[in-house]
């Protein structure tokens, strides 16, 4: 490949919580080994981060932990940061969208697409907490989603079905703030029109061409990315609001804009350009040349970020005129942990902070582990028994073995110094020829974004240096032969000295402790697979055990730490703060009797019930139209709070609410009485 300039993206993580391995095995891990083969290969190429500190996330953490928004993302973005240090992620820049120059850019971002009329203003209805006086943005709702019924979707995704969505969407919404259902009130924001995109973005995507011309290789781009595209736009792509009502975040720079900030998914990725400026005035650079002219973006995401970064960032991108589109996203599926899925909120989770610390020295094989099970086109699963299992029968076994059985030999038969290679078999030239196609093939694979198959062929490597050795045996030929020996050991010391190069993306400490103890230092890429690497009379070191085998006691631990933190799970939300019995007895809970029942125009989730309550007839409008036809329910005695002070919704004006039962999947039902009671009697 020719000597193509990259700038690489891994996503922003949210500051509001640590990091746990799906999120390194998705993202940050593929990011860096394939940063660091280009940075072999002798590319420029700029790897840029950061944390994303703005957003609706960040906001309810602080109001749970009761501190403010900056105190939140100072705490995370210092534990996040420190996390990818210690595991060797080579950013150039891991920088912060709380930052100035992130506010300064965003603003600047949206003042020129404003000015060049790329935005239209919009008023609409939005959801609005009226205990908090606050409307509420996309994750400070929570309902059911109406495509797979996940009674914990948020208001701009469900994460269990990946379904993006608008608050008004969700099923039975309650606000996170409250806990209350919301009501809706008209706000006005600058919407982006999606819609005026499609056929562009449609060429774009499944044939890399934009305006005719060849932009990147389609090819290139995995079939789950595309097919999320493909169904977004087929689905047609409607307006999206760039701004949101809220007091965190970057503050939309227009006068008429009190109380309005950026929406997150216009200023998260705009945190890759104010990043990469921050880096090049630290490096005295031109942070143009990383986003401007012949250069390949490519973003290392998450599945869950498909869409903003093939379909809503491009738009930004191309509406702001003078930018480069994405070159390649190579999206990745989600890692599961041990049988299910990793959650934070039930502490189902391998932490990255808390592996480094219990397992400093392992940093190479939990590398390793992960880059094998990458879920590159399908989720995979970490489980602590496979990670031993990869470790000492693959680490320990064929590399660690491998490394160790060539330098002992050298040292007792040699002293240290490397032996001439003399008269060479059909075998040994076999063995070579191998070993000079493994750089190659690797090569075309991490261009191709398939690191998990490219450190395979690394670890075959290794396969190829052990079955080498077993089939000659040196250790018993050295007494018959010793001139064919050093053959043997010359070879096999060339194949070391190749792994201490082709494992260093994949395995950086491992690489350098080989090439220490070979006492040679790798080159470029464009070395590998050389088998002149040590020449004759080169003195090595004396070599130590590379990899430690996992005990039982270690996958006991891990997996019984695991079990003890979840042995509480449930579905159901954790029960509310306590009350004082005066509180109860001021609910005025009666049975009331349905007279009529139906729906409420223009909405399809709500009926307008009259009901009988004993004392009075009244109007009650429920959000049950999901679960009950209005004719079904007529003549039903159910539960009604009477005494809820009266509101409007949708022009009706509701006086009480019907009480219902939820199960675990968001199903409703009547709390029904026995036969024989009537309108009016009390509940207590």
């Amino acid at each position: 490949m020719s000597k193509d300039k990259f700038t690489v993206t891994a996503a922003l993580p949210y500051a509001n919580g640590p990091l746990h391995l799906g999120h390194v095995a998705g993202v940050y891990l593929p990011a860096d080994i394939f940063v660091r083969f280009l940075r072999m290969n002798q590319h420029d190429v700029a790897f840029i981060c950061g944390s994303d500190e703005h957003g609706a996330a960040i906001t309810l953490r602080a109001k749970k932990e009761g501190v403010s928004p900056q105190e939140i993302v100072d705490k995370y973005n210092a534990i996040i940061s420190k996390s990818f240090r210690d595991f060797n992620i080579s950013f150039d820049i891991f920088h912060r969208t709380s930052s100035d120059i992130h506010h300064k850019t965003s603003q600047d971002f949206f003042l020129k697409l404003h000015e060049k009329g790329k935005f239209t203003e919009e008023t609409s209805e939005q959801y609005f907490d009226e205990d908090f006086q606050q409307f509420l943005a996309d994750r400070y709702i929570t309902g059911t989603c109406p495509k797979c019924h996940n009674p914990n979707a948020y208001g701009d995704q469900c994460e269990k079905c990946g379904t993006d969505l608008s608050p008004t969407e969700l099923i039975n919404p309650k606000s996170t703030l409250s806990g209350k259902t919301p009501v809706l009130k008209t706000t006005s924001h600058w919407y982006l029109p999606m819609a005026l995109h499609e056929n562009w973005l449609r060429e774009w995507i499944k044939e890399g061409k934009l305006d005719g011309v060849q932009q990147h290789d389609s090819k290139m781009w995995r079939n789950q990315v595309i097919g999320q595209c493909m169904s977004w736009i087929d689905g047609g792509l409607h307006s999206r609001a760039m701004t949101r009502d809220l007091d965190w975040g970057v503050k939309v720079p227009l006068p008429n804009a009190d109380g309005k900030v950026l929406y997150v998914w216009l200023d998260a990725p705009i945190g890759y350009i104010s990043a990469t400026k921050q880096w090049a005035l630290d490096q005295g650079k031109n942070w143009e040349d990383y986003w401007k002219g012949d250069r390949k973006l490519i973003h290392f995401i998450g599945k869950d970020n498909i869409v903003f970064h093939t379909v809503i960032f491009p738009i930004l991108l191309k509406d702001h005129g003078d930018l480069i589109l994405p070159d390649n996203v190579p999206a990745y599926e989600f890692l599961n942990l041990e049988g299910d899925k990793f959650s934070t909120s039930r502490n189902w989770a391998v932490w990255l902070h808390e592996y480094i610390e219990a397992y400093p020295e392992k940093e190479d094989e939990l590398k390793y582990v992960l880059t094998s099970i990458a879920p590159e086109s399908k989720d995979s699963e970490f489980t602590w028994k496979e990670y031993q299992t990869r470790v000492n029968s693959e680490l320990a076994d064929i590399l660690g073995n491998f490394v160790n059985r060539a330098l002992v030999l050298t040292q007792k038969y040699y002293e240290g110094f490397v032996p001439a290679k003399g008269e060479m078999t059909a075998e040994d030239q076999r063995l070579l020829e191998d070993m000079r196609e493994i750089p190659e093939r690797m090569s075309k694979l991490i261009y191709a974004y398939k690191l998990r198959d490219a450190q395979a062929e690394a670890m075959n490597l290794a396969r190829l240096g052990n079955k080498y050795l077993a089939d000659q045996e040196p250790w018993k030929l050295v007494k018959t032969d010793p001139k064919r020996v050093e053959t043997i050991m010359n070879i096999a010391l060339q194949i070391t000295a190749n792994l201490s190069i082709v494992l260093q993306p994949f395995l950086p400490k491992t690489a350098g402790k080989i090439g220490g103890f070979l006492n040679f230092e790798a080159g470029n890429w464009s070395a590998a697979g050389k088998d002149d690497q040590l020449s004759a009379g080169h003195l090595i070191n004396a070599p130590e055990i590379l990899f430690q085998k996992i005990e039982d006691d270690l996958v006991d631990f891990e997996v019984n730490k695991l079990k003890q933190t979840n042995e509480m799970e449930t579905s159901y939300e954790p029960q509310k703060e306590a009350i004082q019995f005066d509180d109860f007895t001021k609910l005025d809970i009666r049975l009331c009797t349905i007279l009529e029942a139906e729906k409420v125009e223009k909405a399809d989730k709500l009926l307008k019930l009259l009901v009988d309550t004993g004392i009075d007839k009244r109007t009650i409008v429920s959000g049950i139209s999901e679960h009950y036809k209005p004719e079904d329910i007529v003549g039903k005695t159910v539960q009604v709070l009477l005494n809820l002070e009266p509101r409007k919704i949708r022009g009706i004006e509701s006086q009480g609410m019907i009480l219902m039962a939820e199960d675990a999947g968001g199903n409703l039902s009547f709390m029904i009485p026995e036969k024989g009671f009537d309108a009016g009697g009390g509940v207590r």
